[in-house]
């Protein structure tokens, strides 16, 4: 019998990542159909990966339910603006314009069909500004014609935060929906960490997956005509035209796992703001590269692609 090549060992990208072993894709690990429940593809409740019920921040705004079976959410790049050593909080918004966004992710145990959660893991966002401008990089154009940078929030922190997941792998934030700068689709960035020292900020942890979530094309064009989003005058980059969506499609790996649930809150008035939700399905016991500087994208066999043109910020700390 030959074997099976979904069961090889990938060797790793990076210097100091672990190999890792392709898992066979079996039904406790079945790829997701896009907008369609697990009850509509006849999966048992156990392997939806689904976040449990519960409210967020904002009052009426409750945290909706992601419609998907267990994936391995797709490891890219970190991508040029990642700073170390954020602040431990829920709400990263610090004032900055835009519409509110419920951010709820739940972590969960890949290599076990995703029945099992990953609690206590620090996770870490970060994303731009309404108007594609980064913390720490507040001078580095975002592309197209786009206002001055606002000054609104700390230029170092802002947009970018760290929480700790629950007993059902759950972490919330609060934050505003994210602009684009070229040549990128909207995106926030993530980290799942093990360990490190969790205080005012979170220190010397080990990252385990690195990913993003890519916005629907819908999505963004329902709100990038309104203010404060229609101030930045740059053409959307289509998703499957982005470059992180194709790294993934590239290296094997199924991009859609970086595309969230995305609902307005009040679908009559979109600037209510939107509950975003998604499940990442990782592997325990990989490691993730934490390189990956201004310009420098990814490190060594992760492209991040050239960096929003312009006079670049200070440089990012690192541990």
């Amino acid at each position: 019998m030959n074997s099976d090549p979904s069961d090889a060992v990938i060797p790793p990208d990076f210097a100091d990542q672990a190999p890792t072993t392709k898992l066979r894709i079996t039904r406790r690990h079945a790829l997701a159909v896009l907008g369609a429940g697990a009850g509509a593809l006849g999966i048992p409740r156990r392997l939806a990966a689904e976040p449990r019920g519960v409210g967020l921040a904002r009052s009426g705004m409750p945290l909706l339910k992601q419609d998907a079976v267990c994936i391995m959410s797709a490891e890219v790049t970190q991508g040029p603006y990642y700073i170390s050593g954020q602040l431990v909080r829920k709400d990263i918004t610090e004032g900055k314009q835009g519409f509110p966004l419920n951010i709820g992710m739940t972590v969960v145990d890949y290599t076990n069909g995703c029945d099992t959660p990953m609690a206590r893991r620090p996770v870490e966002i970060w994303h731009c500004d309404a108007w594609g401008y980064y913390s720490a990089y507040t001078t580095t154009s975002p592309g197209g014609s786009v206002p001055a940078y606002d000054n609104v929030g700390d230029p170092n922190t802002n947009l970018r935060g760290v929480q700790v997941t629950d007993d059902n792998g759950l972490v919330t934030f609060t934050s505003i929906v994210p602009g684009w700068y070229s040549p990128r689709v909207t995106h926030i960035h993530v980290k799942v960490h093990q360990g490190g020292d969790i205080g005012t900020t979170y220190q010397n942890g080990t990252s385990l997956h690195t990913t993003q979530l890519l916005f629907p094309d819908d999505v963004c064009q329902a709100y990038a005509v309104l203010e404060p989003y229609v101030e930045h005058q740059l053409a959307l980059t289509p998703l499957t035209q982005d470059q992180v969506y194709n790294e993934a499609l590239t290296a094997g790996e199924d991009p859609t796992s970086m595309v969230p649930t995305l609902a307005p809150i009040n679908p009559a008035s979109l600037a209510d703001g939107y509950n975003l939700t998604i499940t990442l399905g990782i592997d325990p016991n990989a490691t993730s590269s934490d390189t990956g500087g201004p310009g420098g994208g990814g490190g060594p066999g992760r492209p991040g692609g050239p960096p929003p043109t312009g006079t670049p910020g200070p440089p990012p700390t690192t541990p």
